[in-house]
């Protein structure tokens, strides 16, 4: 029998996680049920789950691995707005792989307002790797706002995808396309008012 490594045992809980979300709904799965459902002893999901947020910042690691490697290096001559467009869209696909799980579990924390402030940190970190993947800044304070707004944009859009069932995700990328260029212009105004009070607000 095969020694389990870490992601093996990751990479099954997730699975085993999101295929119980599908099933019951993500708030009424428990973490012994993730462990029974993995083949997984609970204490061994206990070394390295410390709950069921836990699970789903793995799961959105998993996400982030698999855009990433799938994205490849960006083409800094094409516009960030492309950019960003690409590699989030990306990120819906692989999210459609799991379609019936994620939307469990996007939807439980919609309505369950702790677990989504704890998740909340998780969700900025995924969004530096992609403004990273994008070849764009993320450091500093402007890094900050960049990894907030695309976070603001991410989730925007992630309820659009929620709702659709279509095959070539056309209400997602629309409403992706207009949330970035949203964003953009908002970047635009905040890059304008924070010159004028480098100036000393002259003119």
């Amino acid at each position: 029998m095969a020694t389990k490594t870490v992601k093996n045992v990751k990479e099954a809980t997730v699975k085993a996680a999101l295929t119980l979300a599908a099933e019951k709904g993500w708030n009424n799965v428990s973490l012994r049920e993730v462990a029974k459902k993995a083949k997984i002893a609970l204490p061994e999901l206990h070394e390295y789950f410390d709950d069921r947020i836990d699970i789903i910042a793995a799961w959105g690691r998993q996400l982030d691995q698999q855009v990433l490697k799938e994205t490849g290096d960006a083409d800094l001559s094409s516009p960030a707005r492309d950019r960003l467009f690409d590699i989030l869209m990306a990120r819906f696909d692989a999210l459609n792989e799991n379609r019936d799980g994620a939307k469990a579990i996007l939807r439980s924390l919609r309505t369950d307002p702790k677990q989504a402030v704890i998740a909340l940190p998780y969700l900025g970190r995924s969004m530096s790797w992609m403004l990273e993947a994008a070849g764009i800044e993320t450091a500093g304070v402007k890094g900050a706002l960049k990894i907030a707004g695309l976070a603001a944009v991410y989730l925007k859009s992630l309820w659009v995808w929620c709702d659709d069932d279509s095959a070539d995700m056309a209400k997602t990328m629309a409403a992706l396309d207009k949330n970035l260029g949203r964003a953009a212009q908002w970047a635009e105004s905040i890059g304008a008012v924070s010159n004028k009070f480098s100036r000393g607000g002259n003119e």
